[in-house]
């Protein structure tokens, strides 16, 4: 938008603050080496780290940036960091290259390889503050030392700013009556463009109006630059949408945040009458009335200052699934491919288990009839262990998977209340933010016992708990939409869940077209988690729940503080 006072009024009316782009969690990522390989013969090598990313259908690696050298050191501290976009609901497979440059070529099939480690940019952040520590490999047959890789949020994104203005003998415009006048800001952006990032409301028919107080990402308002201009316009209102032009004054964040004060009472001015009339002081005043700053605590906090994320397993096992032993069937074994529910299951786990720092996931089943008596169970282990169901990571619970449907009978009816009710009872008993719970359903559809499990889950709303359901098969899912509760809270016997903790995705829409299951899987995991750092945030803030510090910084014994040269 151009920097003159004239102004699209379009663009003011169609402004909506609330969906105005907010980029995702940017994360800056240092590396450390420590005993890597020497590969000079009359010195030590001369390491440089090279970050590679992973595009999610193709799978290909991408060189994202790469270090400063630092010459002639075996344990290196990097000083140039590495920023990512962080996405709780994607697995972001992080690769990193070490190498020994010995010459200025930027090819570096030119510089020896001194190894290399792989992870996720989830297993960083879930890591006790936010460190890992990996053996580098690659090279057969030799100790390659070991990379620390630590992520931090970066903070300029974080914090939230609350002000409120008044204004003071602005303008008369209205021909009957005062003005009614409201605000409009824009930030400057390094081009000399100005782009809107709030309007107040409208106060009608007065010259003195006082705004409500309003709260704006610093992102928004100076995208973290504190020196960068802030221009505010002057309106005053018209229902037409022909907004008559009041005037304009200029700021900047580090300005506003001198907080009231006669730095912040601000002349009003129309250029045009300026320019026409020798005697023109201004067109009113602006003042500032109050400025606090606000920082946000994200997902990322409470991950860091421990809280762990238990992820619970629950697969239908009701015959309306199809025999497992014929193709057609939702459960059948390929020895080629994994079925739907094998998709779901690894697709979430995989992306889940970087958060849970035991890897030991309960997985249950229902509505089968299990041996050796053939009672009917809403609620089984699927390793057979009820005292004990958990399995090992992802590739643990596929296995109980698999070994289970050779032993149960697929039955019936489809009842969720008591597999929910289940976990309700662990979240149930740990209510301080150290623990949240995310129960998976994986089913085939047609729900029986609608109202007990509109009952669950309105009671699990006010626990820490959010549950997925991911439907499988050809089946309708009206159901499900009704628990899913996006359009209509949820509700049961009057009384309305506490918060939207249902996400329900048909696993058909995921199926990619070419056959790419990687794709399906990805594009799954990211719909299915896209909700659940905002439903574990609305549990903290309505509990008051604040995350715990992070731990210290680790530094291992007698290690020097690395210099650089």
């Amino acid at each position: 938008m151009s920097s003159c006072s004239f102004v699209n009024m379009a663009t003011i009316g169609d402004f909506d603050p609330l969906n105005a782009t907010v980029p995702a969690t940017k994360v800056e990522i240092t590396v450390s080496c420590r005993n890597l390989l020497d590969r000079d013969t009359f010195s030590k090598s001369d390491p440089i780290c090279v970050l590679y990313t992973q595009g999610i259908g193709n799978k290909e690696w991408r060189e994202f940036g790469r270090t400063e050298v630092i010459d002639n050191t075996l344990n290196p501290d990097f000083v140039r960091k590495f920023i990512l976009d962080y996405f709780f609901e994607e697995r972001q497979n992080l690769r990193f290259d070490l190498y020994d440059v010995d010459s200025k070529s930027t090819n570096l099939s030119k510089h020896d390889f001194l190894g290399q480690a792989c992870c996720t940019l989830g297993e960083i952040v879930g890591s006790l503050g936010s460190r890992i520590e990996k053996p580098l490999g690659g090279i057969p047959g030799k100790k390659c030392g070991t990379i620390i890789v630590k992520a931090e949020e970066l903070n300029n994104c974080r914090e939230s700013v609350m002000m409120q203005f008044c204004g003071n003998k602005l303008d008369k415009k209205d021909f009957f009556g005062k003005s009614d006048p409201f605000l409009v800001f824009y930030r400057s952006n390094e081009d000399g463009t100005f782009t809107i990032c709030h309007k107040t409301e409208v106060v009608k028919n007065t010259l003195n109006p006082v705004w409500q107080a309003f709260k704006i990402p610093v992102r928004a308002l100076c995208n973290g630059d504190y020196d960068r201009t802030i221009k505010i316009e002057v309106y005053d209102w018209d229902r037409d949408g022909s907004h008559d032009f009041i005037g304009e004054f200029s700021t900047s964040y580090r300005e506003l945040s001198r907080g009231q004060s006669q730095f912040n009472v601000y002349e009003v001015i129309n250029p045009k009458k300026k320019g026409k009339k020798k005697k023109y002081l201004n067109s009113g005043t602006v003042t500032l009335l109050s400025f606090l700053v606000d920082t946000e605590v994200t997902f990322l906090d409470y991950i860091k200052g421990g809280t762990q994320i238990n992820f619970t397993v629950a697969i239908d096992f009701t015959a309306s699934n199809g025999n497992p032993a014929q193709p057609t069937s939702l459960h059948y074994m390929s020895p080629y491919q994994l079925n739907a529910y094998g998709m779901a299951l690894k697709a979430v786990g995989e992306i889940i288990q970087d958060y849970d720092s035991d890897k030991m996931f309960p997985a249950l089943g229902f509505g089968a009839k299990l041996p050796p008596d053939g009672r009917v169970s809403h609620e089984f282990a699927l390793n057979g262990n009820p005292q004990n169901p958990y399995c090992n990571g992802i590739d643990g619970v596929m296995e109980a998977y698999y070994q289970s449907l050779k032993s149960v009978q697929l039955y019936g009816p489809t009842n969720f209340s008591p597999v929910i009710n289940h976990v309700a009872r662990y979240a149930a008993s740990v209510k301080d933010g150290s623990q949240y719970f995310v129960l998976l359903i994986i089913t085939d559809g047609v729900i029986s016992d609608m109202a007990q499990t509109k009952e669950s889950i309105v009671n699990a709303s006010c626990l820490p708990m959010s549950i997925i359901i991911v439907g499988v098969g050809p089946a309708e899912f009206d159901a499900m939409i009704e628990l899913d509760g996006d359009e209509v809270r949820i509700s049961s016997r009057g009384r309305y869940a506490e918060r939207d903790i249902v996400q329900f995705v048909p696993f058909r829409d995921y199926i990619d077209r070419t056959g790419n299951h990687i794709l399906s899987m990805a594009r799954l995991a990211k719909d299915v988690l896209a909700e659940i750092p905002d439903q574990f945030l609305s549990y903290m803030r309505t509990r008051g729940i604040k995350p715990l510090p992070a731990p210290p910084p680790y530094t291992p014994p007698g290690q020097p503080l690395q210099t650089q040269i």
